[in-house]
């Protein structure tokens, strides 16, 4: 079996500030080292568990975060931005799918760096009428793909409500539990490795006995997407086929996910550079 592991950063245990998460943050180096550790705790664990091989998505921002010369020599590496696919690159004829340092949606309570994509442009991402996490984008591009999501491993308040609601069979593990946009409780280091172990064991156990499923919408896929300024909207609506339905606000149909996924990216570099020209 081969396993596709996406990672993110914002919920991994202990960051928590924007020192954590960019290049040029004081604090970045630190959450690089927790961000793989946390990575190869799962990786160990899905070895043990019959994966034979994997392949893991660096999926935030730069997407250059984990420590590469740290990794096994089972595992193969999805570095680099941008890409089509972004967080789920590299997913293509995998077995089965771990979400690990997962964040809530944008607009969650108690929840760190909630947002989806890119918060500095992206207000909010409705796929046929609902709000979406990065969890669910992401997954539903796999469920497209026949990949699974068997386990999801973050933040709580992403793991209280859009996983069960999305994915019930998916395994959680809380690797933190925020106590505000910018502040949160984290566990030990040996208490994050016996949670990820039991969400590996409890995930690997439920695709094998198949009760797992596909995260999936029914296309056509009509997207709404919402931005932080009128001027990223009326980039976003020379898109053909776009339409402007309100100040912050457009919609599109697309005939997949895949598309979908791409449109949402697009429109945030779009954004970006605007925003680039403009602020």
């Amino acid at each position: 079996m081969q396993a596709f592991v996406s990672v993110d950063i914002e919920g991994i245990p202990h960051v928590v500030s924007k020192e954590h998460l960019n290049p040029a943050g004081k604090l970045f180096a630190e959450a690089r080292e927790l961000m793989t550790d946390c990575l190869l705790m799962v990786l160990d664990n899905l070895r043990d568990l019959g994966f034979g091989a994997a392949i893991v998505a660096d999926s935030h921002g730069p997407m250059v975060n984990i420590l590469p010369e740290k990794l096994p020599d089972y595992v193969q590496l999805v570095r680099g931005s941008p890409r089509a696919l972004a967080m789920v690159a590299g997913a293509k004829g995998c077995d089965a799918a771990f979400f690990v340092g997962y964040h809530a949606r944008p607009g969650t309570a108690k929840a760190v760096f909630d947002h989806i994509y890119n918060w500095s442009t992206l207000r909010s991402v409705k796929i046929n009428g609902q709000e979406a996490s990065e969890f669910l984008l992401n997954g539903a591009v796999l469920g497209e793909l026949g990949i699974p999501v068997l386990m999801v491993a973050g933040d709580k308040a992403l793991l209280d409500d859009d996983v069960p609601r999305h994915a019930p069979w998916a395994a959680r593990a809380v690797l933190k539990e925020s106590l505000g946009r910018f502040s949160a409780i984290s566990p030990s280091r040996t208490q994050i490795a016996a949670i990820l172990s039991e969400a590996c064991k409890t995930a690997t156990k439920t695709y094998q006995d198949g009760k797992s499923s596909l995260i999936s919408f029914k296309p056509p896929i009509e997207l709404e997407i919402s931005f932080m300024s009128t001027a990223f909207a009326e980039m976003a609506a020379l898109v053909p086929n776009c339409e402007r339905i309100g100040g912050w606000t457009v919609r599109y149909k697309a005939q997949s996910m895949s598309e979908s996924y791409g449109v949402v990216q697009v429109m945030s570099m779009a954004a970006q550079g605007v925003k680039s020209i403009t602020e």
